[in-house]
């Protein structure tokens, strides 16, 4: 059997500067849990399908779940829980607020990957200068999958942010 490799990466989590030494095999998902206590991240399918462990890498939305850590070194890793002013110290982001006003979450485990896709997702659309209606919000993040059916909330909340911030 081969010897383990691992390397000493360097992340910003959430604002913050963290170092760590990982299994070169081992997925930035696991790196954020297991090694750095991130719990906002959640761990649904492992493959990819289910978008439970969205973050926001550099700016754009990225399944953690399918990244190696190591290839994460020196990057900037955004989740649900550093959303907002502040790195989420300073308040609520838009996304957040408006699934809280429009109870756009049931159980809670999809939520952080369904608002880190949606604030991906917004910032992609303004970027583009698309305009996001509900057909073409439903495509964007039909990547992120709720078992508790609450899509029609999440519709209405991101719907209400697209309007606020002028691409609805």
């Amino acid at each position: 059997m081969g010897a383990r490799l691992q390397i000493e990466i360097g992340l910003t989590v959430d604002g913050a500067e963290r170092r760590l030494l990982v299994d070169t095999r081992s997925t930035l998902l696991d790196a954020l849990r297991d090694r750095l206590g991130v719990t906002s991240p959640k761990k649904g399918c492992d493959h990819g399908q289910c978008g439970s462990c969205t973050v926001l890498l550099d700016g754009r939305r990225h399944l953690t779940c399918l990244t190696l850590a190591a290839a994460a070194d020196g990057r900037e890793v955004v989740t649900a829980a550093g959303i907002g002013p502040d790195h989420g110290r300073g308040g609520l982001h838009p996304v957040q607020q408006a699934f809280l006003r429009h109870d756009a979450l049931q159980c809670g485990y999809c939520t952080p990957g369904q608002v880190c896709s949606a604030v991906g997702m917004l910032a992609e659309a303004a970027a583009e200068e698309v305009t996001l209606d509900d057909a073409e919000i439903r495509e964007r993040m039909s990547g992120n999958l709720c078992r508790c059916g609450a899509y029609v909330n999440i519709l209405a909340a991101l719907r209400d942010v697209a309007r606020s911030e002028g691409t609805g």
